[in-house]
């Protein structure tokens, strides 16, 4: 660069080239770059996603730690970082996520984002750790026969809660469910037996 006064136009290359290409999880394995990693982009166009892809290679990019307000609907459900509308107000009026503008979307965008869904199935997951065993193995059963429609999925998020989704699972109930509901209601002589001894 000269050092003549107004003149500060560069030219020619760069002086020292890049051997490598810059990698953003090279020296950093950090939740956060791994998180960073995995975001899934939806809803958006193809501008708004190459700024959004640049900013997460090259380590640039800042997710958000609380919901933002949608410029649409005026309400707390933006989850994902430089979006200023929601994904159900963009979808409504199919607009850019973050832009705003009426353009070709690239890909759609998930309702749920990956976290939602690994929280949430992780809490299934604690709430089938509560049922009593019984409960447990007529569930699993029934999932391996494919006889749990989607409404019965959908009562079995409040499994802990209630046991009204389970007496309606014992109409399926077959053979050892059967001699397990004998043991708990004391009708097996052998074992009335054994208690009395």
């Amino acid at each position: 660069m000269s050092s003549q006064k107004g003149n500060v136009r560069k030219t020619g290359s760069q002086k020292y080239q890049n051997k490598q290409a810059f990698k953003n999880s090279l020296h950093d394995t950090t939740p956060r770059v791994k998180l960073m990693n995995n975001v899934k982009l939806g809803g958006v166009c193809k501008r708004c996603k190459d700024i959004i892809d640049w900013k997460i290679k090259y380590k640039k990019y800042k997710p958000l730690t609380v919901p933002k307000k949608c410029t649409k609907c005026l309400e707390k459900k933006i989850k994902q970082a430089y979006y200023t509308i929601c994904i159900q107000c963009a979808k409504e009026k199919n607009i850019c996520a973050k832009c705003g503008e009426k353009t070709e979307i690239v890909e759609e965008a998930e309702l749920m984002s990956a976290a939602e869904q690994m929280s949430n199935e992780a809490q299934f997951e604690a709430e089938l750790k509560l049922l009593p065993e019984r409960k447990r193995r007529t569930f699993f059963r029934l999932q391996q026969q494919g006889k749990l429609t989607k409404e019965l999925l959908e009562e079995a998020n409040g499994l802990a809660e209630d046991d009204e989704f389970f007496n309606d699972l014992d109409d399926f109930s077959i053979g050892d469910d059967d001699d397990c509901r004998k043991l708990d209601e004391g009708e097996d002589s052998d074992v009335s037996d054994l208690d009395e001894k």
